[in-house]
């Protein structure tokens, strides 16, 4: 049974996703990075069909791939999203606006498929190649604080404090700030808050 707990162990540190601490500001707008990948617009089988064509023209191949792999996560075809997204990482640049936007919508499929710690380390390879962007702390955040991982949850809470205190000490601004985020990963942003107004971190 020990030994069992501690090869357990030793499972988990080895998949924890190391990550820099956060930065003192992080002001920078990422559109590359906040967007959803849209060629074409439309649904079902329809819309599987002409990103398919949109491929093999071969002009925006990279653009419509990513979208068809959006689009299989959405329709529980995980295994295929998973795969149309791998092609991607191989061919596109983390430093590139394509490459990230790539890995930010790889990162959100990944976590709303419940693989917090796998969307974490698609948004971890982001966090170098540009200066602050602002989506970084409360993202980081929400991540964090799945993985159990609570005292860098509140940290990286910190940085979305400091850069905006006025917006980000009250949950009710989540619905203007985090648009795009269901209302169950706001809820447990507002955890995350709650950790940090008990015991807010010093910085440095």
């Amino acid at each position: 049974m020990l030994l069992a707990t501690v090869l357990a162990s030793a499972v988990l540190s080895a998949h924890a996703q190391t990550v820099p601490k956060p930065k003192e500001f992080y002001f920078d707008e990422d559109k590359a990075a906040t967007r959803e990948i849209v060629v074409v617009q439309g649904e079902g089988e329809a819309l599987v069909q002409a990103l398919v064509r949109e491929r093999e023209r071969g002009r925006k191949s990279t653009e419509a791939t990513a979208q068809l792999a959006h689009v299989a996560f959405t329709e529980g075809r995980v295994d295929l999203g998973k795969q149309l997204y791998q092609q991607l990482l191989g061919s596109s640049d983390a430093n590139g606006n394509l490459g990230r936007a790539v890995r930010w919508n790889y990162g959100w499929d990944l976590y709303r498929n419940g693989e917090p710690q796998a969307a974490l380390g698609q948004w971890a390879t982001l966090l170098g190649t540009t200066g602050g962007p602002s989506w970084i702390p409360p993202t980081m955040a929400l991540a964090m604080w799945k993985l159990d991982r609570k005292a860098e949850a509140v940290a990286w809470y910190g940085a979305a404090v400091r850069t905006e205190p006025l917006l980000w000490t009250d949950a009710r601004n989540y619905d203007s700030l985090l648009p795009g985020w269901r209302q169950e990963d706001r809820d447990t942003l507002a955890e995350v808050l709650g950790a940090w107004q008990a015991n807010p971190p010093r910085w440095p």
